[in-house]
């Protein structure tokens, strides 16, 4: 069983290479993720090309996942055709970015109808949205896109994992497109992940939804609220209300093996990550014996 890389969320402001790659360093991640755009806006920066290559070399010469998570705005199923205007050049704009440092994916959410009325429309406005964009990705070679469901609320496109289905059968399938699990989300969207068993139900749940080879990244974020609450609210791992025993059953799930996991927690510089970090790692199934990660 190959196990997962662990890292997290990492700090990318003041140069990408000379900010992320020490980052990641101090909090012992395996794997990094970062934005390239402002996480709430739609500025589009052209990034700068030493920091890129120094940072896609610096990922390198570590033996470092990267990915992007793009703008918390992007919404392809929004009614305001301006928005989703927005969103698909700035899904583009990361793709780009994404090869110019070397990543693997970028994450995007999946996403609200906003308007009851435009619930019809919404997952076939995805469609036209995703499909050009993923048969180009596929074809340049550009990272994968990677579809997370949300915390529920506000005509969410998808926050159960069985929600999941509907999406990527809208986009046709396509093999560019994966998902990223986020607990936090899953937790707050309704799935119980704190009753033992119940992250693995879920998980089960999401591989009989989407199948296995679709779990490309996950995030592993606790929750300072309840089940249910629809409220996107990480805490650090093991003080919220998923608790550990979730996140060892996560990492002992099958469909999980050698998927990176990325934590997004609260922290002050890298010390709340390099915490988080250690833990799962010392949550990881042994292998053998060995204390390797693959």
């Amino acid at each position: 069983m190959l196990l997962s890389r662990i890292g997290s969320h990492t700090k990318s402001s003041g140069g990408l290479a000379k900010a992320a790659l020490p980052y990641a360093d101090a909090a012992d991640s395996e794997v990094v993720q970062v934005y390239v755009s402002n996480s709430r806006g739609w500025a589009l920066p052209p990034g700068d090309p030493a920091q890129d290559a120094l940072f896609r070399d610096g990922c390198g010469e570590r033996g470092l996942p990267a990915y992007i998570h793009a703008s918390l705005l992007v919404n392809l199923g929004s009614p305001t055709e301006l928005t989703v205007q927005r969103s698909v050049q700035t899904l583009e704009h990361a793709l780009h970015r994404g090869r110019a440092i070397g990543a693997t994916a970028v994450v995007f959410h999946a996403g609200s109808s906003v308007d009851p009325a435009h619930d019809d429309k919404a997952l076939h406005q995805v469609r036209e949205a995703l499909l050009p964009m993923l048969d180009r990705a596929s074809a340049q070679g550009l990272p994968r896109l990677l579809v997370e469901s949300s915390a529920g609320g506000g005509r969410s496109l998808a926050s159960k994992v069985e929600d999941l289905g509907p999406y990527l059968a809208a986009a046709e399938d396509h093999p560019w497109l994966g998902v990223c699990f986020d607990t936090c989300h899953a937790w707050a969207a309704g799935h119980d992940l704190a009753t033992p068993g119940g992250m693995t139900a879920t998980l089960d749940e999401l591989v009989a939804t989407v199948g296995a080879h679709r779990l490309q990244l996950v995030h592993a974020n606790d929750s300072k609220d309840g089940c249910g609450s629809t409220r996107d609210r990480h805490e650090t791992i093991g003080k919220g209300r998923i608790g550990t025993a979730a996140f060892a059953e996560l990492l002992a799930h099958p469909a999980v093996a050698g998927v990176p996991v990325v934590v997004e927690t609260p922290t002050e510089g890298h010390a709340g990550h390099a915490a988080d970090i250690a833990l799962l790692k010392s949550l990881l199934p042994p292998v053998g014996g060995s204390s390797i990660h693959m």
